[in-house]
C-alpha cells in the first residue's frame, strides 16, 4: 500500500440514541445512530407488524394458517392457470357444450315424457 493516501483505521466509540455505547473500527472519528441492536424492534421482539389491506390475513389463507399457531403445516397454493391453459381449457368446454348439442336424446326419456304429458 502507498503511504499517506489510506484513511486512518481507528476504534471509534459508537453512541446510540437509546443510550447505548459500543467500540468498533472505523475510518470515520465518531458514530452516532438512532437505532442499534439493543434498541431496534426486530431484535427486542417488540416488533409490530403494520397490516395494510390486510396481507397478513390473506398471507394466513394462502397457507392455512391458524390466527397465532405456534406451527402450522403450509399448505402448497394453487398455481394461477397460464392464458394459454385457460384458451385451451374455454376450448374444450366449447367442443363439450357443441357435443352435448349434437347428440340425440335417449330413448330411455321418451316414455317418461309421454307419461308427463298425459
Amino acid at each position: 500500500m502507498k503511504a499517506n493516501i489510506h484513511p486512518k483505521y481507528e476504534e471509534v466509540t459508537v453512541h446510540c440514541a437509546c443510550g447505548n455505547e459500543f467500540k468498533t473500527r472505523s475510518t470515520k472519528p465518531e458514530i452516532r445512530l438512532s437505532l442499534c441492536n439493543e434498541c431496534h424492534p426486530f431484535f427486542t421482539g417488540k416488533q409490530k407488524f403494520v397490516d395494510t389491506a390486510g396481507r397478513i390475513e390473506k398471507f394466513q389463507k394462502r397457507f392455512n394458517l391458524a390466527e397465532g399457531a405456534g406451527t402450522a403445516q403450509v399448505v402448497k397454493a394453487r398455481k394461477a392457470p397460464s392464458k394459454k391453459q385457460a384458451q385451451s381449457a374455454a376450448i374444450q368446454e366449447e367442443k363439450r357444450l357443441k357435443a352435448s348439442r349434437r347428440a340425440p336424446k335417449k330413448q330411455d326419456d321418451a316414455p317418461a315424457a309421454a307419461a308427463a304429458e298425459k
